[in-house]
């Protein structure tokens, strides 16, 4: 062997080695890193699978009602709740080789990569499923090195820990098929009003369509460039033969029938009762030491879906044409249960809800519980007092208060507390508050918790403090009740994702009784004047307007401001409240928005009891019925024509008959320093 023979064999022995050398040490490389990356995987361990889940909204009869999202509108479904066309459509578009590969499909990486270095772009992508599903869990879409690195790590991983329907059924439950709505189930729901069960071939595949670019192929956004992704979709399942030919030209060929604009124009039901009942929840979760952005819950409602939905068509066949808001709840009086609520004209225009964020004067409406503190001071409903026109001094003389009716007119008579909150008479009003003083009434409103800032003024026995609509309803409930307080609630239990109930209603509440039973009972009755024609006078009882419509015994009352009308009140089993105004205090001065609030009223409670036996009041022990004389209080008689029905305890039941000159000689003193004797002068 010549010497150049033998450095050419040398040299060729070295690269040789070299050569070999380098692809052990390439293949102890990777062996290596694969074996780092398994250790890495279980050490890590299987990661978690968790999404933010609705918390679904029962009804008080179970049914579901609405949901709440921490973040995504979500309806997690199981694989085998989807229709099977989903998933072979999604397999034969985004990832043919799923069931086959451990996550990478290495044929399409090297694929898509020949073709960007060709384009000197990124012209095709090589995600799996696997991957995509990595990246909707755990990850950002921005395009780095990095967030692809987490991206692979993530979705080996996946594949280390979870079997392929596994991760199939996550990718479907978190893929985003655009208008906010996160997997298969809500995009189903959102674009054909159905189950994702129940998804057509045709349907599926344009639902598996979307994906790629909510923003140019979903329906909503542009049909045309839908229907042809659908299209592509079904060839590449014919050409895969996961469906037939005949399958394939018939789905082709199918009109879809689209339901996201029904979608879009439709309201939820009880949006703000719902509101309302999630804020209520959660701080029930927080009490019991849990968090509510868990999700996951199931909440079960005191909603009465007849009730919210006679409260929404009252609202929206009495409710103007104008800027004029509303507010509306209704209670059980048995147990505190809210049973439907409506707060606002608008819930998309405006999420405030009038009924619990809302503080607004309710004028007459107060009145009950200045005389439910009068009764405990010694009033009876046959407490006369003169209600001509009257100027108050407060403030140690240095201020003066001059009360007017709603009509402008007085009455030129003494007048029974009876006749007086049927009308609504003001005057009577301010010399009750000046009678019994401000501790009283303050005290009953404290034990009421209707929570105001009273200002010890005259104007205050007119309703002039602010109140919420829900707190004032609840106290109504109370006295619907008998005196007992029952706590407002709108939820009867709460249970966990894992179906472990957290929370459950006490429906035997501690009994509060804030009043006495006999005034209580008193005071209904007095509320029931207010229908009563008999104690029309220089203005007429305030209910008139509405008597035609009652087909039952009603107690209510109604209060009207400058700026704000509230009209409240309850048969035996139902309360309910009805506020109007403008958000921004202008002044109610149209006769169409004059009516609403007494229209909504009765219609309301007239459809709640609809089929339902008319109940009475009924009066406790030691309370009578007497027929009286509405004029002058005493024992009626043929010869005294306007006569009604009062309820008195009986130590207060009158003995002198209407004719009786002595009634009619005490009711006709003017003497402004006796007037408050006028109370005791009948019972002698």
């Amino acid at each position: 062997m010549n010497r150049a023979d033998y450095w050419r064999k040398r040299r060729i022995n070295k690269r040789w080695k070299r050569t070999v050398m380098w692809s052990v040490l390439s293949i102890t490389a990777v062996l290596t890193a694969f074996l780092s990356l398994r250790i890495y995987a279980q050490i890590a361990g299987a990661p978690s699978l968790a999404v933010p889940k609705a918390t679904v909204f029962l009804d008080a009869d179970g049914h579901q009602a609405g949901d709440k999202f921490s973040q995504e509108r979500r309806y997690w479904v199981s694989l085998d709740e989807i229709s099977p066309f989903v998933a072979d459509a999604l397999v034969a578009t985004e990832d043919r080789n799923f069931y086959s590969h451990n996550g990478f499909d290495y044929t399409r990486i090297a694929g898509a990569l020949l073709k960007d270095v060709k384009a000197m772009r990124k012209v095709e992508g090589a995600s799996t499923i696997t991957q995509q599903y990595a990246r909707n869990l755990y990850l950002s879409h921005e395009k780095t090195w990095l967030r692809k690195a987490n991206e692979a790590l993530y979705a080996y991983r996946l594949e280390v820990f979870y079997d392929k329907d596994t991760i199939l059924e996550g990718y479907l439950n978190t893929v985003y098929f655009g208008h906010g709505m996160y997997g298969v189930e809500a995009a189903s729901r959102f674009y054909f009003a159905k189950a994702a069960k129940d998804l057509t071939l045709p349907e599926a595949a344009m639902l598996v369509a979307i994906p790629k670019g909510p923003s140019v192929y979903s329906p909503a956004v542009n049909k045309e460039k839908a229907i042809e992704r659908q299209q592509l979709v079904l060839r590449l399942m014919a050409d895969q033969k996961a469906i037939s030919e005949e399958q394939l030209n018939r789905a082709k060929n199918e009109q879809l029938a689209f339901k996201f604009e029904e979608w879009e124009n439709s309201k939820s039901l009880a949006p703000y009762f719902l509101d309302t009942a999630w804020q209520e929840a959660k701080g029930i979760l927080t009490s019991k030491g849990r968090r509510f952005e868990e999700g996951g819950w199931v909440i079960k409602t005191t909603l009465n879906t007849y009730h919210q939905e006679a409260a929404e068509k009252a609202v929206e066949k009495w409710l103007p044409n104008d800027e004029l808001e509303v507010g509306f709840v209704s209670m059980d009086p048995t147990t505190g249960y809210i049973t439907s609520l409506v707060g606002g004209r608008h819930y998309l225009t405006s999420t405030f809800n009038r009924v619990t964020q809302a503080k607004r004067q309710p004028g007459s409406a107060i009145k009950p519980f200045l005389y439910s503190a009068a009764l405990e001071k010694g009033y009876t409903p046959l407490t006369f007092l003169d209600t001509s026109k009257t100027i108050f001094t407060y403030d140690d003389g240095r201020s003066k208060y001059e009360p007017k009716n709603v009509n402008g007119e007085f009455a030129n008579h003494p007048m029974s507390l009876a006749q007086a909150i049927a009308i609504s008479d003001n005057i009577y009003a301010v010399k009750t508050f000046e009678t019994i003083g401000f501790k009283a009434f303050n005290n009953v409103m404290e034990r009421f918790k209707i929570q105001s800032k009273l200002k010890n003024s005259p104007a205050v026995a007119l309703g002039t403090s602010e109140v919420s609509l829900m707190d004032l309803t609840s106290a109504y409930n109370t006295l619907a009740a008998n005196g007992v307080q029952k706590t407002p609630t709108t939820i009867l239990s709460i249970t966990d994702a894992d179906g472990k109930i957290v929370y459950k209603a006490n429906k035997k509440q501690k009994k509060k009784q804030v009043i006495e039973k006999d005034d209580a009972f008193l005071i209904t009755q007095l509320m029931t004047g207010m229908f009563d024609p008999v104690f029309n006078d220089y203005a007429p009882s305030t209910g008139i307007s509405i008597r035609n419509k009652q087909t039952r015994p009603y107690a209510a009352k109604s209060g009207t401001t400058l700026t704000d009308q509230m009209m409240v009140g309850y048969s035996p089993t139902l309360t309910a409240g009805v506020w109007n105004g403008y958000d921004k205090g202008k002044q109610m001065t149209d006769a169409e928005d004059g009516r609403a609030t007494k229209q909504i009223w009765i219609e309301f409670m007239e459809k709640a009891h609809e089929g339902l036996a008319s109940e009475p009041f009924m009066a406790p022990d030691g309370i009578e019925g007497v027929i009286v004389d509405v004029k002058t209080g005493g024992l009626a008689t043929a010869s005294c024509d306007k006569q009604r029905l009062v309820y008195m305890k009986s130590k207060d039941v009158p003995k002198k008959l209407c004719t009786d000159p002595s009634i009619v000689s005490d009711l006709t003193k003017k003497d402004e320093s006796s007037w408050h004797l006028f109370p005791f002068s009948l019972f002698e």
